[in-house]
């Protein structure tokens, strides 16, 4: 496999289970519940710019306040992939990853954040950027984006063909995966600090 072919598919899988949006899609039918098709899709427009706008921030920032902080990319792997870990398993035995807090501008919070680019994704996406080139990463988010996007936008369609508990089932696997994911980044943090021999 071609290095770049890797690279995308090592970023890209793991920002997908991350922002989850088959697993969103019961959130995004019952917050817009009432709204026209006019009203849901512009809602959905603005969750994703949010959405954006956060996930690049912290993209191209957050290394910068790492470094500042003087923490390591290892300390930082360890505790990113506790914290994806606990999501992951919350999501497991609950249903969901946060907390929903309704309010007015849902679009924005809780759909743009933290459904969409919460603290999972923000995870993924710093441990991410520590670990292959900043372009790379860009593109893999963006297009994760993208198909969230599109998602979102044929959500009655989808819901219809999969059936609630399809999109339960297949969220349940994509939690299943973050955790693994989760795991091996606690492992390879503890190999960046030393704690652990790091294997090839």
């Amino acid at each position: 496999m071609p290095d770049w072919l890797q690279s995308f598919v090592l970023t890209f899988v793991p920002l997908f289970i991350a922002i989850d949006a088959l697993g969103n899609l019961p959130f995004i039918i019952s917050l817009s519940e009432g709204m026209s098709g006019h009203e849901r899709r512009r809602m959905i427009h603005v969750a994703m710019v949010t959405a954006a706008v956060v996930g690049l921030g912290f993209l191209f920032f957050g290394r910068f306040v790492l470094d500042i902080m003087g923490i390591s990319v290892g300390s930082f792997a360890i505790a990113g992939g506790i914290v994806l870990l606990v999501l992951s398993i919350r999501y497991t035995m609950t249903g969901q990853m946060v907390e929903l807090i309704k309010e007015e501008m849902v679009a924005v919070v809780p759909i743009g954040t933290p459904l969409v680019v919460g603290p999972a994704t923000i995870t993924t996406l710093l441990l991410l950027s520590a670990q292959f080139s900043l372009y790379m990463v860009l593109v893999t988010f963006s297009l994760n984006l993208l198909i969230a996007w599109v998602i979102f936008l044929l959500s009655d369609h989808i819901v219809r063909f999969m059936g609630q508990g399809g999109l339960k089932a297949v969220s349940k696997v994509f939690s299943l995966l973050l955790a693994a994911i989760a795991v091996n980044m606690i492992i390879q943090g503890l190999g960046l600090s030393g704690l652990i021999p790091v294997t090839p």
